[in-house]
């Protein structure tokens, strides 16, 4: 056991290392402005359009009462007008962009009703940075008390946003969780098997003048997860076992899961190319709105889909044989392979289990945001994270754990730049590796 954490503490510096040189791929996220600012909020909100940027908000009174009819513009920073919107009975409004990039929201004060101001005008025109395909939520504070409403309605907007994250970082996580723990191996090729998961459905999902077999993007997804479940497999038979037999150290095969990733990732760069880009189905629809949220059917979806993928994984691990195999070889390899049980095949399911799911985990990460290349790359240094909060090595500690993360890491964004909200997420697991190192779900032991 001490082996391997000493395998995990050299891959969490890799980690870092590595996150530190590619900062500018890690940090996607936009720059936001705070909304910690009682005149003004701003905060990332649920992808109206995949592959489409807007900017929308809702606009209240000091009562809480919706405020019609007024007026909202935007433009460009250079002054040229892009969209504009009034907000409806119930204070809605959107504007759809031409691009990401950086915008002036501009709220008409003159359509506001009688008795009813900004509270703070400074802030208007509030200048925001929008990322690509991102729905950009803004809130303009109207009045005393208007403030208090709006931040409640941006909390449980992004508490719904976490959920979501959370809910896909716990689909790809759970394989890397499974596959340390049968064999104590750190992969760092695990976030370019969601990669592959995305970039397969989207070639199935494209038409045939984009290249693509023109299937919809229900079956590209089962077909992604089944290339990527045979991925694993493949990998594993090739490559892992061989070195394996070899008593290969678990160091030298972190290093050698670094260089599989490096070559993965290149090869889906040439592949796919540089660029990002949307699924052909589900790509604009009509936001429901539920209360304070609004939310799309394709983020009901993908939340339902990410939930019974999870639940399907527990009661495997729970109820089946090959499930309560994977447990065991996973708590005592030693002991398990004594009593009978197939090691070698544990394994070989593991990978097969774990990479089948970070492909469809990649999927419908592709669904709400866009595919690219890095897509996983970027959620590695995630799932690490709910993997290490959660318990290291068990898969129920990855499922808590990376729903912790997605949490913390949309709500930040509630008081701090999103640009920065990863940070948050990394600080709370370097807290509870303080308090508790085992994890929040994890079990004490005893080293040498």
């Amino acid at each position: 056991m001490s082996a391997r954490l000493r395998a995990f503490v050299l891959a969490l510096c890799a980690v870092s290392a590595i996150s530190t040189m590619a900062g500018p791929a890690l940090a996607h996220a936009a720059v936001a402005t705070p909304i910690n600012d009682p005149a003004v909020a701003a905060g990332d909100a649920l992808v109206l359009a995949q592959g489409g940027e807007s900017v929308r908000g809702t606009l209240r009174d000091g009562e809480g009462e919706p405020v019609a009819d007024v007026a909202i513009e935007v433009a460009t920073t250079d002054g040229a007008v892009v969209g504009e919107s009034l907000t409806d009975p119930e204070g809605n409004w959107e504007v759809e962009l031409p691009a990401a990039g950086d915008y002036l929201v501009t709220l008409d004060e003159g359509t506001l009703p009688d008795g009813v101001d900004l509270r703070d005008a400074d802030r208007n025109p509030l200048e925001v940075n929008v990322r690509s395909g991102q729905a950009r939520t803004l809130i303009f504070a109207l009045g005393e008390g208007a403030a208090t409403g709006q931040f409640t309605t941006a909390l449980i907007q992004q508490t719904v946003s976490g959920l979501r994250f959370g809910l896909i970082i716990a689909i790809t996580t759970i394989g890397l969780s499974l596959i340390f723990g049968t064999t104590g191996l750190v992969n760092f090729a695990h976030g370019e098997l969601v990669a592959i998961g995305a970039i397969v459905a989207y070639f199935f999902n494209a038409p045939s003048a984009s290249g693509g077999l023109g299937v919809t993007l229900i079956l590209a997804g089962l077909a992604a997860t089944l290339v990527s479940a045979a991925a694993g497999g493949a990998i594993e038979a090739g490559l892992w076992r061989p070195l394996r037999r070899r008593r290969t150290g678990l160091i030298q095969m972190l290093v050698i899961s670094i260089g599989l990733a490096l070559l993965l990732r290149n090869g889906l760069q040439v592949w796919f190319g540089g660029s990002s880009r949307p699924y052909f189905d589900y790509t604009i629809q009509q936001a429901w709105t539920l209360g304070p949220i609004r939310v799309t059917p394709r983020d009901v979806t993908v939340m339902a889909l990410a939930t019974l993928a999870l639940v399907g994984v527990a009661t495997m691990l729970q109820r089946t044989r090959i499930g309560k195999a994977m447990r065991a070889v996973a708590d005592n390899r030693d002991l398990a392979e004594s009593s009978g049980i197939d090691v070698q095949r544990v394994i070989l399911v593991v990978w097969v289990l774990g990479a089948g799911l970070a492909g469809f985990g990649g999927v419908l990460y592709g669904v709400v945001e866009n595919v690219s290349y890095l897509m996983g790359f970027r959620l590695l240094l995630l799932m690490f994270a709910g993997m290490i909060l959660g318990g290291i090595g068990t898969a129920y500690g990855a499922m808590f754990g990376s729903i912790v993360v997605g949490l913390i890491t949309e709500l930040s964004t509630l008081w701090f730049s999103t640009e920065l909200k990863y940070v948050w997420a990394l600080g709370v697991l370097i807290l509870i590796l303080l308090v508790k190192p085992q994890g929040l779900l994890g079990r004490a032991e005893r080293l040498g």
